[in-house]
């Protein structure tokens, strides 16, 4: 499955400079069994009515809980919750 994460940011120019601490942070993710790939999709328009991030990872669908629970993932939550205006979660299959 593909699990994307889509990000609109409070402050998004001070967050563009947070981009490789963030990948960094899903590029962990990759030690859970069964999660595949992880890619980061910033957005290429500065529009306001468009979000600011998408995060893409590749897993097979038996892997959501651990990530659900795993410490990146609440590393994520905890160290960019606050800048985060509003966000999207959407899985599909591959």
């Amino acid at each position: 499955m593909r699990h994307f994460i889509i990000v609109k940011w409070k402050q998004p120019d001070e967050m563009r400079g947070k981009l490789d601490g963030i990948e960094a942070i899903f590029k962990k993710t990759l030690e859970i069994s069964g999660i595949h790939k992880v890619s980061l999709h910033p957005s290429c328009s500065d529009r306001a009515n468009r979000y600011d991030l998408m995060i893409e990872i590749e897993m097979d669908a038996e892997a959501l809980p651990a990530y659900d629970a795993s410490e990146p993932h609440h590393f994520w939550k905890d160290t960019y919750g606050e800048a985060i205006q509003s966000k999207a979660i959407f899985d599909c299959e591959s």
